[in-house]
């Protein structure tokens, strides 16, 4: 048996992060379109059409549209979101299960 035994260090190196606000509150949704961002997590779909009846039942002025990413929810889609920038006045993406 050696009397010493080389071991790496497992911490890693953190990924380099550059923090972003959030975007400003709208003072209201009456009139506004809000897109519905189904990231193609598991059975995220479902939950975005139920998301969206909540909204058509409680805010009927709000026309709230789905729209499911090009690839699943770890790959960017900058034609989604060039969509959603030029045609939202708001966007939520959630998952279910």
């Amino acid at each position: 048996m050696p009397d010493r035994v080389s071991v790496y260090n497992p911490m890693g190196y953190p990924p380099k992060v550059t923090l972003k606000g959030m975007a400003p509150r709208l003072e209201g949704l009456d009139g506004k379109t809000i897109y519905i961002i189904d990231p193609r997590f598991d059975d995220s779909g479902l939950f975005m059409e139920q998301l969206q009846d909540v909204f058509a039942r409680r805010l009927p002025n709000v026309t709230t549209r789905i729209v499911q990413m090009s690839n699943v929810y770890h790959h960017d889609d900058p034609k989604t979101w060039e969509e959603v920038q030029a045609n939202a006045d708001a966007a939520i993406i959630g998952v279910g299960h």
